[in-house]
């Protein structure tokens, strides 16, 4: 057997330094905030991601003090992380506010906003909620909130039938 040899001196070995580029940091699974936020993005039309946020922080903050009990936890429960600790930082309101009078509680808090303005934004918030935490808690939160928001939420306002009275014929 052959020994072979391998004359290295033709090669030439330069060791290199490598400076790793800057890494991503991993961010962690934000478990839905950012689909909350494309959602009201997208229902309300607005230009920036920066101001769908904005707006969803100043309406989920607002309602925040208005649900109470086991539906604010219910609540909290079922939405990300970030807006559940919006609503549960909220010290609960000490006269509940008619669906206007919140509407306009929205408009004070927004720079330039009218009433009008301020009803498409708590809609634009509040309409995605639903597919987010289930209609029938939306419902139980509803419960607790005098009559007219559930046209915010983007639900019917139903209202219990009153019986009518009978009318017998030949009688006034």
């Amino acid at each position: 057997m052959t020994a072979t040899t391998t004359d290295h001196s033709s090669y030439t070995h330069t060791a290199r330094t490598v400076i790793p580029g800057p890494q991503r940091m991993r961010v962690p699974d934000d478990d839905g905030w950012t689909e909350l936020i494309a959602s009201v993005k997208e229902t309300g039309q607005y230009p920036t991601t920066a101001e769908a946020e904005r707006v969803t922080r100043i309406v989920l903050s607002a309602l925040g003090g208005h649900v109470t009990g086991d539906e604010r936890v219910a609540l909290a429960r079922a939405l990300p992380r970030e807006a559940a600790g919006v609503i549960a930082s909220q010290i609960p309101v000490t006269r509940p506010q008619s669906a206007p009078e919140f509407v306009d509680t929205i408009a004070a808090r927004i720079e330039g906003a009218t009433p009008a303005t301020a009803r498409w934004d708590v809609s634009s918030v509040l309409s995605v909620l639903p597919k987010l935490t289930g209609e029938d808690l939306i419902d139980r939160v509803l419960a607790q909130l005098p009559p007219g928001y559930a046209l915010l939420f983007g639900k019917a306002e139903l209202t219990p039938a009153v019986p009518s009275q009978r009318i017998r014929p030949g009688r006034p």
